[in-house]
């Protein structure tokens, strides 16, 4: 059983900061990517950013210059600084990681919610 929980969502004003993290436990033998996506009201749910084993990251175009993606492995955990943030990046925020030892499977966060207010 692997369970991957956030945490850090909140509410903040435009121009602020917020820090996500997640952590993965359980049967955990080996974390490929992790990476982090969102979902607004009424839209489809949209890659945020991503993160390799070895620190390779990818971020949305949206994103880019305000958000950093991080990884601590020893720790299995994740983390999304979000700064300068904007109303438009209001949304619940999913952590998620591919987990495996030969074939992975992507597993998926609760979500948590952040919203920016004007």
């Amino acid at each position: 059983q692997v369970q991957l929980v956030e945490s850090g969502g909140g509410l903040v004003q435009a121009g602020g900061s917020l820090r996500l993290s997640c952590a993965a436990s359980g049967s955990i033998f080996s974390i490929n990517a992790m990476g982090w996506y969102r979902q607004a009201p009424g839209k489809q749910r949209e890659l945020v950013a991503s993160i390799t084993t070895g620190g390779s990251t990818n971020y949305a175009d949206s994103v880019k210059g305000r958000f950093t993606i991080s990884r601590d492995n020893a720790k299995n955990m994740v983390y999304l600084q979000m700064n300068s943030l904007k109303p438009e990046d209001t949304a619940v925020y999913y952590c998620n990681a591919d987990i495996g030892d030969y074939a992975f499977a992507r597993y998926w966060g609760q979500g948590t919610q952040v919203t920016v207010s004007s």
